[in-house]
């Protein structure tokens, strides 16, 4: 999306500062900066542990400002305009977000803290090239000490993204709100929302057999019977389920009845009774048993074991079969491609929309060009009206193997905003202005009443927040 003016501009960044990924630490700087110059310690002065401030029962240390430029730099962020004011205001902002989630009795179990830690693990070693590298780049003095660092830094992360939901869930906007909030801006200031376009897609899964499926129910049955016996449902889990995203973690999960999980998974789940552990349960993804660890009201603890039936190259070479035909059906005008969508798709999330994907962003059908992911991108940026793409194989480390073929349902030119065409974009905006002024409002009020202290050297510093309460 691009915008004319710079309040939009504004608004999207502050989005990604208040929703964006953790991992990225993103700084939004404004438009004009004050304090351009980092500031030192003065000479001859001996700074008492590295203590550069304290926000409530946290400290923020010097060499916490260094290790987010390192972050930063480790993921391809240009830090020369980044100050060193700029990132103590960051930090600050995180600990007064994780010293009111303890007041308030917030939860964060170290079981989540470890499966990001993994995460970030993974993501600076790919980038680094080694642990070894990782260790050294963050100058640290082994891999354990550099765990340990790394473990508080995102228990406090997940703290504050639990205090910012919190301060935001309640938060909601009117029709006659969003109608103000868009008569502000002048027809030269309404922005221009790029090209977008629908994609629809077919997918066709291989037929597992009977015989297969029932290998994997007698294994998960007799893993359950292990674990009441007393073996570690966490240990099972890291050694043999197939989730990607939870096997490091023994399988943890947080959820609620609101989580988005399949249905099927959800269900037993909330039926189950703290400490107990299920049959084997199918879902789109394979076979489940589930242990429900923790019950808080409506939230739960649950870790799973995800086990996948084998796919027989026969079974393969049927659903690239089934696939082909079906688009030599649409090419021939026999039928169209959303009505094949509904009566041959083996997606149950795009077989009632004919086959139309959704934007996990915006919660519609329309992408734009440049937000598309590549993976899609690469497969329909040259397609034509009525074209549709060759069959392609893919495996997801979730859904398993699949045949799929894609095409483009509708194309929405570059345009200047519309109250009525755009009115669920225009709504977003007015929600996250909405957010943003109750954030500011909640951080006023929480830095008034909670203790703050800043080193002398950065008292100078212009920051966002009144953390000098002048």
């Amino acid at each position: 999306m691009k915008f004319i003016n710079n309040r939009f501009a504004l608004l999207l960044a502050l989005n990604c500062m208040l929703f964006g990924s953790v991992n990225a630490q993103e700084i939004i700087k404004e438009e004009v900066v004050q304090d351009t110059v980092k500031p030192a310690p003065k000479k001859g002065r001996l700074k008492v542990d590295g203590v550069v401030a304290v926000v409530g029962d946290f400290v923020v240390l010097d060499s916490d400002i260094d290790l987010m430029y390192k972050e930063l730099e480790a993921e391809k962020v240009n830090t020369k305009d980044i100050t060193r004011c700029e990132l103590l205001g960051k930090l600050m902002e995180d600990k007064l977000y994780a010293h009111q989630a303890i007041q308030d009795s917030i939860i964060v179990s170290d079981a989540e803290v470890n499966e990001r830690m993994q995460q970030q693990i993974d993501f600076f070693v790919e980038r680094l090239g080694s642990a070894d590298k990782m260790v050294e780049y963050f100058k640290k003095k082994d891999l354990s000490s550099f765990k340990d660092e790394l473990f508080e830094m995102i228990k406090n992360q997940k703290l504050t993204e639990q205090m910012q939901k919190k301060v935001i869930d309640e938060v909601e906007i009117t029709p006659e709100e969003v109608r103000i909030f868009f008569s502000k801006f002048g027809e030269e200031d309404r922005p221009f929302f790029g090209a977008e376009m629908e994609i629809a897609q077919i997918v066709v899964k291989p037929v597992i057999s009977e015989e297969e499926k029932q290998k994997v129910i007698d294994r998960l049955n007799q893993i359950k019977k292990d674990v009441e016996n007393g073996d570690s449902f966490y240990s099972k889990a890291v050694l043999y389920s197939e989730d990607p995203g939870s096997s490091s973690s023994g399988g943890f999960y947080k959820m609620t009845r609101k989580t988005p999980f399949v249905k099927e998974f959800k269900d037993v789940a909330f039926s189950l009774e703290e400490g107990e552990i299920s049959d084997p349960v199918e879902t789109e993804f394979g076979y489940h048993l589930i242990y429900v660890e923790k019950i808080r009201g409506q939230e739960l603890d649950v870790r799973h074991i995800l086990m996948k039936p084998k796919v027989s190259k026969q079974a393969e070479t049927d659903a690239k079969n089934k696939i082909e035909h079906i688009r030599q059906r649409i090419l021939s005008g026999e039928i169209s491609f959303a009505d094949a969508a509904r009566s041959e798709s083996d997606e149950k999330e795009t077989r009632n929309s004919g086959g139309l994907l959704m934007n996990p962003r915006t919660l519609e059908t329309r992408f734009e060009l440049t937000n598309l992911p590549s993976e899609i991108y690469t497969k329909v940026y040259e397609l034509k009206d009525g074209e549709i793409t060759e069959p392609f194989r893919e495996n997801d480390p979730r859904a398993g193997i699949s045949y799929k073929i894609m095409s483009v349902a509708n194309r929405y030119p570059e345009h200047k905003a519309s109250y009525s065409d755009d009115y669920l974009k225009i709504k977003d905006l007015a929600l996250k202005e909405k957010q943003i002024l109750e954030i500011k409002k909640w951080s006023e009020e929480k830095i008034k009443e909670t203790y703050v202290k800043i080193a002398e050297e950065y008292q100078s510093c212009q920051f966002t927040n009144n953390w000098m309460k002048k």
